[in-house]
């Protein structure tokens, strides 16, 4: 006789049939461009890195769209869906840029403890937004964790009026000015929840792919 945790656990759905669902395929496709960017960083192909980190926050963005207007998902779908997309946050806006900064500072233990305040704002932000969600119901608490990568992006499209040197010092400072707005008290907009700022993201992608392809050339 089979006991009611058994035939429990054979009711429940195997760990990999997740992966057909198309949001998850989504949040993975953003994980990839994300590994691609940090594989690109450790090698200092920087402008084939931004390439990779511009594409994870469209797949990131193209999820939750894709989630919203999607029929059919069960409860079990989205509370997986949620749980994937938040993982592959920390690893997306917190891991990456974190080793973009190190590479770029030629791996010098001085900025070893500006990469972890990055990696933790990122991962206290992330829980603090799962444990609360958003204020009032429309904004965050503290910058969006996809912000980091919109706006380091764009700063590094200056990266060639500066020294080596002097552009570490700029995102030095940027990646502890991003650590702090990451778990600061101050409230932004849900950005993707807005279509006109899911057009707007498609183009900046675009741009910036283009940009960075034709620098990589």
């Amino acid at each position: 006789m089979l006991s009611g945790n058994s035939v429990s656990q054979d009711l429940q759905p195997t760990i990999l049939s997740y992966v057909k669902d198309l949001p998850n395929l989504c949040s993975l496709a953003g994980l990839v461009c994300t590994l691609l960017a940090i594989y690109f960083c450790i090698l200092g192909v920087y402008y084939a890195a931004m390439i990779g980190m511009i594409w994870a926050v469209a797949f990131d963005w193209a999820d939750g769209l894709i989630a919203r207007r999607m029929k059919g998902r069960t409860a079990n779908d989205q509370m997986f869906g949620v749980q994937l997309d938040s993982l592959i946050d920390i690893v997306n806006y917190g891991v990456a840029p974190a080793i973009l900064l190190l590479s770029y500072g030629n791996f010098d233990p001085l900025f070893l403890p500006v990469a972890f305040i990055m990696l933790a704002a990122s991962a206290i932000r992330l829980s603090y937004f799962n444990t609360f969600g958003l204020s009032g119901g429309s904004k965050y608490t503290g910058l969006a964790l996809d912000s980091n990568n919109i706006i380091l992006v764009f700063i590094f499209l200056f990266e060639s009026f500066f020294s080596a040197g002097a552009f570490s010092i700029i995102l030095y400072v940027s990646g502890l000015t991003l650590a702090a707005l990451n778990v600061s008290q101050i409230k932004t907009p849900k950005l993707n929840g807005n279509p006109i700022n899911v057009y707007l993201l498609a183009i900046y992608t675009l741009v910036m792919t283009g940009v960075y392809g034709w620098k990589l050339l």
